[in-house]
């Protein structure tokens, strides 16, 4: 097992700490706010319950897991027998900086250094440090412990084996790593989301769709499939002879819509307006927090059945 080092508890970081220390690794959460780290305990607390309900422990108690737990107000003593530090400061290039330079000066020189940064390329706030090869940018999909996939982006100078360390990391936490080869904006995830957000902005910006319909064709539609295969899986099973009877038989059919793809909506503009008007309608502001709660309660309930049916039908 391994000694890890959270800096930062806001939820990325919380949700990290359950991650690793529910895999039971021995994790320490850092925060500059003097009462941070413990309040960010007492949260872990609160969620453990629920996923002792689902069987999301790994076998484990909620107090066996809490035990793997510690906080400390001194950032050098937090990470002085650090093995693997997770970074989870504000999406600020001059702070990931200096926080960067802290950790690569009190962190012992075989860590490996991630920052769950989703926005800023590794390049930007690591190419200055003595200890550069290890580090990189392992971006949680939120909330990490909920949802297994993350990715792992490279600087030009990441040693391989810092990558490789980082997968095995998460891989030994139950996640899914994605491992890009080299660093690009918006990492894999945003630039996926990016395309498909675009696509529904401009629907319901030109007038062919409510918000409410394009929620119902991802949720009860394309997402029922995207919940246990990707998009390659799916048109290769989507043709009797595989991806290239797919590609021969469809490519047309998407060639034919590119064009009008290539434009982008304005998501400032009025349309956020309309949209933001018909959400406020299903789902009122003060509803908020509360449907939060709810939509972890689902990723809960459905990891759960992912789980349950990797044993159950896989093994058959």
């Amino acid at each position: 097992m391994a000694n890890v080092t959270i800096v930062g508890s806001g939820f990325i970081g919380r949700a990290w700490a359950i991650s690793y220390a529910r895999a039971g690794h021995d994790v320490v959460i850092w925060d500059i706010d003097a009462d941070a780290a413990s309040k960010a305990v007492a949260y872990i607390s609160d969620v453990l319950a629920d996923l002792d309900h689902n069987g999301l422990l790994n076998g484990n108690s909620p107090e066996q897991v809490l035990a793997n737990l510690t906080t400390s107000s001194d950032l050098e003593a937090a990470l002085q027998n650090a093995n693997y530090v997770q970074e989870n400061t504000p999406e600020n290039l001059e702070i990931k900086k200096q926080v960067f330079a802290n950790l690569d000066k009190l962190t012992p020189r075989s860590a490996v250094i991630a920052s769950s940064t989703s926005a800023l390329l590794p390049s930007k706030f690591t190419e200055e440090l003595e200890g550069r090869d290890r580090c990189v940018v392992v971006h949680p999909i939120n909330p990490p412990y909920l949802v297994p996939a993350a990715e792992i982006v490279p600087a030009p100078w990441t040693s391989d084996e810092t990558v490789l360390r980082a997968k095995e990391m998460l891989i030994s936490a139950g996640h899914k790593p994605i491992v890009m080869k080299k660093e690009l904006d918006g990492f894999v995830m945003n630039r996926l989301q990016g395309a498909l957000l675009e696509e529904a902005f401009r629907l319901v910006e030109d007038g062919y769709a409510s918000i409410e319909d394009i929620d119902t064709g991802i949720r009860d539609g394309l997402a029922l499939r995207w919940s246990f295969m990707g998009p390659f899986e799916t048109i290769d099973l989507n043709a009797p002879a595989g991806v290239r009877d797919y590609v021969e038989r469809y490519e047309g059919i998407y060639e034919n819509i590119f064009p009008s793809m290539c434009h982008r909506a304005n998501w400032g503009g009025d349309v956020l307006d309309q949209i933001e008007a018909d959400r406020r309608r299903l789902l009122p502001a003060d509803k908020l927090e509360e449907r939060q709660v709810w939509r972890d309660k689902r990723l809960m309930a459905l990891a759960a059945h992912k789980q349950k049916a990797e044993i159950e039908i896989d093994n058959e």
